[in-house]
Protein backbone atom coordinates (compact mmCIF):
# COMPACT_ATOMS: atom_id res chain seq x y z
CA UNK A 1 0.00 0.00 0.00
CA UNK A 2 1.36 3.37 -1.10
CA UNK A 3 1.70 6.09 1.64
CA UNK A 4 3.01 8.92 -0.06
CA UNK A 5 2.94 12.26 2.38
CA UNK A 6 0.93 14.13 -0.90
CA UNK A 7 -2.09 12.33 -0.31
CA UNK A 8 -1.72 12.57 3.82
CA UNK A 9 -4.95 14.85 4.78
CA UNK A 10 -4.50 18.93 5.55
CA UNK A 11 -6.72 17.98 8.48
CA UNK A 12 -4.11 16.14 10.53
CA UNK A 13 -3.03 19.31 12.04
CA UNK A 14 -6.84 20.04 13.06
CA UNK A 15 -8.12 16.97 13.78
CA UNK A 16 -6.30 13.75 15.24
CA UNK A 17 -6.39 10.63 13.31
CA UNK A 18 -9.10 8.24 14.06
CA UNK A 19 -8.53 5.72 16.53
CA UNK A 20 -8.63 2.21 15.41
CA UNK A 21 -7.96 -0.06 18.95
CA UNK A 22 -11.20 -0.95 18.73
CA UNK A 23 -9.84 -3.02 16.12
CA UNK A 24 -7.35 -4.72 17.46
CA UNK A 25 -9.51 -7.48 18.58
CA UNK A 26 -10.34 -8.12 15.86
CA UNK A 27 -6.99 -8.09 14.14
CA UNK A 28 -5.88 -10.72 16.68
CA UNK A 29 -8.50 -13.05 16.06
CA UNK A 30 -7.49 -12.72 12.49
CA UNK A 31 -3.54 -13.87 13.40
CA UNK A 32 -4.90 -16.53 15.71
CA UNK A 33 -6.76 -17.81 12.41
CA UNK A 34 -3.66 -17.66 10.23
CA UNK A 35 -2.07 -19.32 12.77
CA UNK A 36 -4.37 -22.09 12.56
CA UNK A 37 -4.02 -22.51 9.15
CA UNK A 38 0.16 -22.88 9.55
CA UNK A 39 -0.98 -25.80 11.82
CA UNK A 40 -3.42 -27.38 9.47
CA UNK A 41 -1.14 -27.14 6.80
CA UNK A 42 1.77 -28.96 9.27
CA UNK A 43 -0.61 -31.64 10.68
CA UNK A 44 -1.30 -32.19 6.40
CA UNK A 45 -5.03 -31.36 6.97
CA UNK A 46 -7.74 -32.09 4.20
CA UNK A 47 -7.40 -29.29 1.08
CA UNK A 48 -11.31 -28.31 1.65
CA UNK A 49 -10.71 -27.95 5.46
CA UNK A 50 -7.93 -25.28 4.67
CA UNK A 51 -9.49 -23.48 2.05
CA UNK A 52 -12.62 -22.99 4.71
CA UNK A 53 -10.64 -21.22 6.71
CA UNK A 54 -8.59 -19.03 4.22
CA UNK A 55 -12.49 -17.85 3.20
CA UNK A 56 -13.17 -17.80 7.06
CA UNK A 57 -9.62 -15.23 6.97
CA UNK A 58 -10.96 -13.54 3.91
CA UNK A 59 -14.18 -12.52 5.22
CA UNK A 60 -13.00 -11.35 8.34
CA UNK A 61 -10.55 -9.28 6.37
CA UNK A 62 -13.37 -7.48 4.37
CA UNK A 63 -15.52 -7.06 7.69
CA UNK A 64 -12.24 -5.19 9.03
CA UNK A 65 -12.03 -3.13 6.18
CA UNK A 66 -15.54 -2.09 6.01
CA UNK A 67 -15.68 -1.20 9.64
CA UNK A 68 -11.97 0.90 9.29
CA UNK A 69 -14.33 2.59 6.11
CA UNK A 70 -16.47 3.44 7.80
CA UNK A 71 -14.73 4.59 10.64
CA UNK A 72 -12.74 6.88 8.41
CA UNK A 73 -16.60 8.16 6.60
CA UNK A 74 -17.93 8.89 9.94
CA UNK A 75 -14.90 10.92 11.36
CA UNK A 76 -12.54 11.68 9.03
CA UNK A 77 -14.82 12.35 6.11
CA UNK A 78 -17.26 14.52 8.52
CA UNK A 79 -14.77 16.39 10.05
CA UNK A 80 -13.65 17.78 6.27
CA UNK A 81 -17.13 18.59 5.69
CA UNK A 82 -17.13 20.54 9.33
CA UNK A 83 -14.32 22.38 8.05
CA UNK A 84 -15.83 23.72 4.89
CA UNK A 85 -12.62 24.00 3.15
CA UNK A 86 -13.78 22.30 -0.50
CA UNK A 87 -10.25 21.35 -1.00
CA UNK A 88 -10.50 19.11 1.92
CA UNK A 89 -13.27 17.83 1.45
CA UNK A 90 -12.46 16.86 -2.32
CA UNK A 91 -9.24 14.80 -0.75
CA UNK A 92 -10.90 12.65 1.50
CA UNK A 93 -13.66 12.23 -1.31
CA UNK A 94 -11.04 11.41 -3.78
CA UNK A 95 -9.67 8.87 -1.27
CA UNK A 96 -12.92 7.19 -0.45
CA UNK A 97 -13.35 6.87 -4.45
CA UNK A 98 -9.56 5.52 -4.88
CA UNK A 99 -10.24 2.80 -1.80
CA UNK A 100 -13.00 1.44 -3.74
CA UNK A 101 -11.21 1.14 -7.20
CA UNK A 102 -8.75 -0.48 -5.57
CA UNK A 103 -11.22 -3.79 -4.79
CA UNK A 104 -11.23 -6.60 -6.36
Amino acid sequence: MNHSKSKTSSLKHITPAHDHSVELKRINRIKGQVEGIERMILEKRYCPEIVIQIKAIRSALKSLEANIIEGHVLHCVKDAIKSKDSAVVQEKLDEIISLFKGQS
